[in-house]
């Protein structure tokens, strides 16, 4: 089944969004912190990246971490962050061996200052990288985005072409989410990506983040290569493999 994939990948690689939810609960099943279970998201995450490539994927968007996170305990925050800080330190290497570009998109006045040069090194070890495009929404909030995007098409252009510039500033090079997975079975999409997913396929898995592998990531694709895209057209076009 992986060959028909990697064939569908040739022909046209997708923007994948993934909300990465269960990390809490995966440690509450196991019976140890939540800082464990960030843990073991941060290795699935690992798995995801090794992996989306091969299976059509063009651009990743993962949600790492909500502006609305702030409100947990400070505690959890700042292990969340120093896990982004290693994970930024461990992983850059072979990001670049592995030709993926890494970007994070989101608020970094919040950071501290050595996370926001960390982000800034990994970006720019990377940024040859065409293999695929991963880019990490930290401290991000899609309602804050639209709204920053629309004052820099304000700013920035006349009232005939506000609406592209609004588009540009938002999806810029990586447009539209064509598929968004959301694991743990919540239904919704929790203030991610609101623009860019006015089109996307939803699917909402129950598995949790922690327990999300290659197998499930596949088992996706093969249903949204099953799905028809009408985008507001009459429904004559199918994602599915030729």
């Amino acid at each position: 089944m992986q060959s028909t994939l990697k064939h569908y990948v040739q022909k046209d690689r997708i923007h994948l969004a993934i909300i990465m939810d269960g990390n809490r609960r995966w440690a509450a099943r196991h019976g140890v912190d939540h800082c464990r279970g960030h843990e073991a998201g941060a290795e699935a995450l690992r798995r995801i990246v090794q992996a989306a490539p091969d299976l059509g994927i063009g651009t990743l968007t993962v949600y790492a971490f909500a502006s609305e996170n702030w409100r947990r305990p400070a505690e959890e925050t700042a292990a969340m962050m120093a896990l982004f800080r290693r994970y930024l330190d461990s992983e850059t290497e072979a990001l670049v061996r592995d030709g993926v570009r890494l970007s994070v998109i989101g608020r970094r006045d919040r950071m501290e200052p050595a996370l926001v040069a960390e982000i800034a090194r990994s970006e720019a070890a990377t940024q040859w990288g065409d293999a695929m495009h991963l880019r990490l929404a930290v401290d991000y909030s899609a309602r804050a985005a639209i709204l920053e995007a629309a004052r820099r098409a304000a700013a920035d252009a006349g009232a005939e072409d506000f609406s592209a510039r609004l588009a540009e500033n938002l999806a810029g090079e990586c447009g539209d989410v064509d598929f968004l997975i959301r694991t743990a079975n919540d239904h919704r999409l929790s203030d991610f990506l609101l623009w860019e997913c006015a089109y996307a396929e939803l699917c909402f898995t129950p598995c949790l983040w922690p327990d999300f592998g290659e197998a499930e990531l596949a088992a996706a694709l093969r249903e949204f290569q099953g799905r028809i895209r009408a985008a507001g057209v009459a429904p004559a076009v199918s994602t599915r493999a030729a």
